[in-house]
C-alpha cells in the first residue's frame, strides 16, 4: 500500500568521500574529519589499504588501525567493516584499490566484456551497500588523477585538463551525503554535498570543527529514542495511530512498541472508572446503576 507522509529528517550518520591526488593530504584531513564527528581517538578505526599510511599519524591520538596488506577484493572490504562495527567513525583508505581489483578481475576473465560486468558489477555495489548501511560514520578516501579532454584549436587537437577524476566506479560520488574535493595546497572544497553546509564555500582547510559540523547536521533529526519516547506518551489510540502513520520507514524496528503500547491503551479504555454520581460506575463509555447496600 502506498502511503503519503509528512516528511521528517531523522538523525544520521555522514557517509562522506575524501578524493585528491596522492599527496594531497586526503588521510589526514579524513582523521581530523573523525575527531570532529565523536571527539575519541579510541572510537575511530582506519581500513589501511595503503601500506601503512595510516600510521604516519599516530601522534594524533590513540585510532584504531586494520591493514588489508594485498588483499583488496570487496568481500574483504565487507569483512574489515564488520571487524570495525561498534567503532563511532570509520575511515576506508582508500576505496580505489578495491576498483583497481575488480578491473583487473574484469580483465582476466575470458568472453564478452561487456556481459562480464555481470561478475563485477554485484560484487561493487554489495560492498558500496555495506558501507552505506553501516551503522558507524564512514569517510571513504578515493584517489583522483587529472582529466583531460581533446580540443580542436587551430585545427590540431590539443589536451586540455577538465578537472579530477576518482579511480572508482562512474557514478559514485551519488553514494555519498558530501563528497570533498582536496588539491595539493591541501585545500578543500565540496563537489557534492546534500547538508547544503558547504557548497558554494571558499576553499578551506579541514580540521576537526568540519566534523563537528557535520555531526551537528546529522544529530538535528527524528531518532528511534524520540519516536519510542512519542509512542509511550500517546494517550489515546488514535494518538498512537497518527504517529504510526507519521513514520513508515520505522515499522520494523517499532513494531513491538507500538503494539505493546496499542494493547496497554485498549486495557486502559476498558477499565473501570468511578463516576462522581454516587449511584452509577462508568465502564468505558457505558454507566449502569450501581447495587445499592
Amino acid at each position: 500500500m502506498l502511503n503519503l507522509r509528512v516528511s521528517s529528517k531523522k538523525q544520521a550518520k555522514i557517509k562522506l568521500a575524501l578524493q585528491g591526488c596522492a599527496g594531497s593530504g586526503k588521510t589526514y584531513s579524513a582523521l581530523l574529519l573523525a575527531y570532529g564527528l565523536c571527539n575519541d581517538w579510541t572510537k575511530i578505526a582506519i581500513i589501511d589499504s595503503e601500506h601503512g599510511s595510516a600510521d604516519l599519524y599516530a601522534h594524533l591520538g590513540a585510532y584504531n588501525v586494520l591493514s588489508l596488506s594485498d588483499n583488496f577484493t570487496p568481500e574483504t572490504y565487507i569483512q574489515a567493516i564488520e571487524v570495525c562495527a561498534g567503532m563511532e567513525v570509520i575511515i576506508i583508505d582508500s576505496i580505489s584499490q578495491c576498483w583497481d581489483t575488480l578491473l583487473e578481475y574484469h580483465a582476466g576473465l575470458q568472453g564478452n566484456s561487456f556481459t562480464n560486468w555481470q561478475k563485477v558489477t554485484p560484487r561493487i555495489n554489495a560492498f558500496m551497500q555495506k558501507v552505506l548501511q553501516s551503522g558507524s560514520h564512514v569517510i571513504c578516501t578515493m584517489r583522483c588523477k587529472q582529466d583531460y579532454v581533446l580540443s580542436e584549436k587551430n585545427g590540431k587537437m590539443i589536451p586540455e585538463k577538465v578537472g579530477l577524476k576518482a579511480v572508482m566506479r562512474d557514478g559514485i560520488d551519488y553514494e555519498f551525503t558530501i563528497v570533498f574535493d582536496i588539491n595539493m595546497k591541501h585545500q578543500t572544497i565540496a563537489s557534492k554535498d546534500r547538508t547544503n553546509l558547504f557548497i558554494g564555500k571558499p576553499d578551506f582547510t579541514i580540521t576537526p570543527a568540519t566534523g563537528q559540523i557535520i555531526l551537528d547536521w546529522c544529530n538535528d533529526g527524528v531518532n528511534l529514542e524520540m519516536i519510542r519516547s512519542k509512542i509511550n506518551s500517546s494517550k489515546t489510540i488514535e494518538e498512537l495511530t497518527a504517529i504510526y502513520h507519521q513514520f513508515p520507514e520505522w515499522y520494523q524496528q517499532l513494531t513491538s512498541d507500538f503494539m505493546q503500547k496499542k494493547a496497554a491503551l485498549q486495557v486502559q479504555k476498558n477499565q473501570p472508572t468511578i463516576n462522581y454520581t454516587p449511584n452509577y460506575i462508568r465502564y468505558g463509555n457505558n454507566a449502569v446503576a450501581a447495587s445499592q447496600s
